[in-house]
């Protein structure tokens, strides 16, 4: 996926008391962006999964600002053509009666997990 000219970033994750995990972020030219990864110690069930603005974690949720949102748009889901570019769904953690997981796969046609 990733191709030539492709911009690629990775987010490690880390949380109370033992959520981990990584994001992959992929950009083809003129492309959405790719977002796929695994994050471990969720509780079951949905969990929303968004971009804030500031990447600021010192304060929790307090710090990272609103959600990512260049273009001014009304707060929508990922099908909505009117929503904001960190707006990005939910994502749901299962359980294997050992640890709880999450996979997704963001990109055209919004989010579906995996």
């Amino acid at each position: 996926m990733a191709g030539a000219g492709a911009v690629k970033a990775v987010a490690l994750i880390t949380g109370e008391p033992h959520v981990k995990g990584s994001l992959q972020f992929v950009q083809r030219p003129n492309g959405p962006t790719h977002i796929t990864g695994k994050i471990t110690g969720l509780s079951p069930g949905l969990h929303g999964f968004h971009i804030h603005a500031l990447g600021d974690t010192t304060n929790g949720c307090n710090s990272t600002g609103p959600h990512f949102n260049p273009l001014k748009k009304d707060h929508g889901s990922p099908a909505d053509e009117e929503r904001h570019a960190g707006d990005l769904g939910n994502i749901f953690a299962g359980s294997d009666d050992t640890t709880e997981w999450a996979t997704f796969h963001i990109g055209e046609g919004g989010c579906c997990a995996c």
